[in-house]
């Protein structure tokens, strides 16, 4: 079955699937096809027996399907048996683990969070604990990957974690039984009579974490409630069908998002269905530049549509659709770029990105000041990225940041919030005149 997906960016995943039918073809190799299969076989040859350490010919070939799909874009390549396998638990968005958030710090694993009602919060692991021995074995020396992967693992099997624990003298054991763990992808809360929701991927639980999360405000909140903001900054992409009912849920009709690949057959158009599940309560939807791909789906749909006001910085630029097809023999996956999409009213944003209706700054991470991003990387910075179709020229265009002197801890939210209740908040407004790069081929 073969399969498409919009991947994520920078190394965060981020695919979406969706069931998408490839025109056959019928096409002889030439001879000169079968000449150049000789010389990589002559070339794989003189390698395999004069390069100076021996090579396993499933390492030289991995390479050279790896080096052919990296000439084409940023997001075609080959996924090992691993990679793909890992790639389903991701886009399925729930595995067999304890439900720990962690990070590395200085070669041991540090926790950010236990999940809520999973074995890790049960066993009362804390915010800042510190995991040195998973099951014996020190982590020191492992990668994260490589912790994560040992502590994941088949539901009802258990691991044993040494915890180093702020204010407790000595490192303690903690045994925990796995559990099917399913990742939050949609966050909630009440910011006074507004509803916040926030997505940080898009998961096959994206749209049922969005419908409760919609009920649990209108609920919390009550028939005052102004509107609703979601929020899809730093949201690095996800699955198509996730995209699709995100926006389908603040829409009553029309289309979606529509994708254009190589033949005229391959246009597929994707239409929401009635009912405004916000029950047409204003919508802002907040971006930057580390929102890509499903988030833009999102964002475009909305704002075509009229239906969201969108609030921050212009968006990644990922406008490509890949489709994922599984190998022969359990052999991984080819992830391949079949297409692009296109917004509702036919905008391509590949390599140029969505520009927000009000644009609004944000803290720099490491600065005292406060600036536009106008250097943010974005797909167009990305080696061999498709063309972009728009001349990708922004021109001047209006920053809103706050006033000097102003304190904020997300000016961005608070200028949201500021217009869902028609208040006023002080800032500062500066024309830029900005030209993005000139869009060039892909080699």
């Amino acid at each position: 079955m073969q399969k498409a997906l919009l991947a994520g960016v920078a190394g965060v995943i981020g695919f979406g699937v969706a069931l998408v039918t490839l025109p056959m073809t019928n096409v002889e190799a030439s001879s000169e096809t079968y000449r150049q299969l000789d010389l990589f076989g002559d070339v794989l040859e003189q390698v395999r027996s004069k390069y100076v350490r021996e090579v396993d010919d499933p390492e030289l070939v991995e390479a050279a399907i790896n080096g052919m799909l990296n000439s084409l874009d940023p997001h075609s390549s080959y996924l090992s048996a691993k990679d793909f396998r890992d790639m389903q638990v991701q886009t399925r968005g729930e595995f067999g683990g304890l439900g720990i958030e962690v990070t590395m710090e200085e070669g041991i694993i540090k926790v950010v969070a236990p999940m809520d009602d999973t074995p890790a919060a049960r066993a009362g692991i804390k915010p800042g604990d510190y995991i040195s021995h998973i099951d014996g074995t020190q982590i020191m020396g492992m990668t994260l990957n490589d912790a994560v992967e040992r502590m994941r693992g088949p539901a009802n099997t258990s691991v044993t974690l040494t915890i180093l624990r702020e204010g407790t003298a000595k490192p303690f054991d903690v045994t925990l039984t796995r559990a099917i763990v399913k990742v939050q992808s949609v966050r909630y809360r009440k910011e006074g009579d507004v509803g916040y929701i926030r997505i940080t991927t898009f998961n096959e639980q994206t749209e049922d974490g969005l419908i409760d999360a919609i009920n649990a405000l209108k609920s919390e909140i009550g028939p005052s409630i102004k509107g609703y903001i979601l929020d899809l900054r730093n949201n690095p992409g996800g699955l198509l069908d996730q995209a699709i009912g995100v926006s389908d849920a603040f829409l009553e009709q029309g289309e979606v998002v529509s994708t254009r690949g190589r033949y005229a057959s391959d246009v597929q158009r994707y239409n929401a269905r009635a009912g405004d599940l916000i029950d047409g309560k204003p919508l802002i939807v907040l971006i930057n530049g580390g929102s890509a791909s499903a988030s833009e789906i999102v964002a475009g749909a909305l704002q075509d549509h009229g239906r969201a006001k969108l609030v921050g910085l212009l968006s990644f630029g990922k406008g490509s659709v890949q489709t994922v097809i599984p190998l022969d023999r359990g052999q991984g996956a080819l992830r391949l770029t079949t297409a692009k999409y296109y917004t509702p009213a036919g905008r391509s944003i590949q390599a140029t990105g969505i520009d927000p209706d009000i644009e609004v700054a944000m803290k720099a991470k490491g600065e005292e000041g406060w600036e536009e991003e106008t250097k943010r990387r974005s797909e167009a910075d990305l080696p061999q990225h498709l063309e972009a179709e728009a001349d990708g020229q922004r021109g001047e265009h209006v920053v809103i940041r706050p006033k000097p002197g102003e304190k904020h801890e997300d000016f961005q939210l608070d200028y949201a919030l500021s217009l869902l209740r028609g208040t006023t908040i002080a800032f500062d407004s500066q024309v830029v005149s900005e030209v993005t790069k000139p869009q060039t081929s892909a080699n």
